[in-house]
């Protein structure tokens, strides 16, 4: 693929990182009830109106109704929800500008750099280990709330997930798994029929892969809870000990980050090895 691939990965993987860490928090601190009466403002006794502010459509200009509607999947998905407890608009126009924002002035800083990025990307034996301690610091690190939100362990699972495909190009490049192109890639003049062949590789490729991440997600998110359960000495059917720090955060991070390198290294070798590739 295109030698810039791997720089904007890691740039949309620390752009998550950041937005997970900091502006999240952050938008739970500044938002404010709306000094206006509203049928749809619902409050919280454990939030004490502080996180919640009412839909009101007639305030939306035409420009935060297209925002409110591109962020609307993201606040129903469950690391949204989590944090807002119902969908509110006026913290969402916000939380996707500033994204925005800091996407592009991420893009814009680093593209001299790109290259670099991608030459460490693919040969630094250093990679892995940042790439591991510097997701894992921030994830326990993660600011705590006076009663337990998920939040914790979504931004856990994603920053792993982020490290683990990270982690699983860069094993693919250092241990040359993957042919380099010797030539550009053709111009796709038009897209190949949907034939009954090309259909069944597809769902073969899709049935094997998902079935080998789930069996790794299994085996992992077991055997580290287990590692866990007897360092902490804690009863293996306390169901509550998953909540506590020091548990939730090294399970959720190995098990994930096992599912990421799993994804973009091992997934592809069973597929040649089966020759659907």
């Amino acid at each position: 693929g295109s030698p810039r691939t791997g720089s904007l990965s890691l740039i949309s993987t620390y752009y998550y990182k950041f937005r997970y860490i900091f502006i999240l928090p952050l938008r739970r601190q500044v938002a404010s009830p709306s000094p206006f009466s509203c049928p749809f403002c619902i409050h919280s006794p454990h939030c004490s109106h502080k996180i919640l502010s009412c839909w009101c459509p007639v305030r939306a200009t035409s420009l935060l109704r297209g925002v409110q509607l591109f962020a609307t999947p993201v606040d129903c998905s469950r690391s949204g929800s989590s944090i807002h407890r119902i969908l509110q608009a006026r913290i969402l126009e916000w939380d996707v500008l500033g994204g925005i924002l800091i996407t592009a002035v991420l893009i814009v800083l680093t593209y001299p750099a790109w290259t670099l990025i991608d030459r460490l990307d693919s040969a630094s034996p250093l990679l892995p280990v940042c790439v591991l301690v510097v997701p894992f610091l921030l994830c326990y690190n993660y600011p705590v709330s006076d009663y337990y939100s998920p939040t914790r362990a979504d931004t856990t699972t994603i920053l792993a997930a982020g490290a683990g495909v990270t982690i699983g190009f860069w094993i693919n490049h250092f241990f040359q798994l993957v042919s380099e192109p010797t030539e550009s890639l053709p111009v796709v003049q038009n897209i190949p029929p949907l034939t009954t062949e090309l259909l069944a590789v597809g769902l073969a490729k899709f049935t094997v892969g998902i079935v080998l991440i789930l069996l790794v997600r299994q085996l992992v998110q077991k055997l580290s809870l287990q590692v866990l359960y007897s360092w902490f000495k804690v009863v293996t059917r306390n169901k509550e000990a998953r909540r506590r720090l020091e548990i939730e955060v090294p399970y959720k991070f190995v098990t994930y980050t096992s599912v990421g390198i799993c994804a973009t290294t091992f997934v592809p070798m069973l597929h040649r090895f089966l020759g659907l590739l």
